[in-house]
């Protein structure tokens, strides 16, 4: 199986190259965020306790800053995730849905 090659930035969505190694220090070269960030790892998840899917013993204060967490990996840009917005929005067609 061959590594993902691309991801996308979790602040602006622009696409990613991830042929080259990136570092804690990398920013994105759209929006200057950080880019090995919890937001950007495949194992963030704003629904589990501490943010993450992984069973992680550090607390990450910030999760748009760099850290150094070791079960950090990129998300796949094929993962492209629901914005909360999206969600309320479904939610509330479902309900209006139901009304009619």
């Amino acid at each position: 199986m061959e590594p993902e090659t691309s991801a996308r930035c979790w602040k602006c969505n622009v696409e990613l190259d991830l042929s080259v190694k990136v570092t804690r220090y990398d920013n994105c070269p759209s929006c200057d965020a950080d880019l090995r960030c919890c937001r950007n790892c495949r194992f963030w998840d704003k629904s589990y306790h501490n943010e993450c899917r992984e069973n992680v013993s550090t607390y990450i204060r910030d999760r748009e800053k760099a850290n150094f967490c070791s079960s950090f990996e990129y998300k796949k840009s094929s993962e492209n995730e629901r914005t909360e917005a999206d969600d309320a929005r479904a939610r509330l067609e479902a309900m209006f849905k139901k009304l009619k």
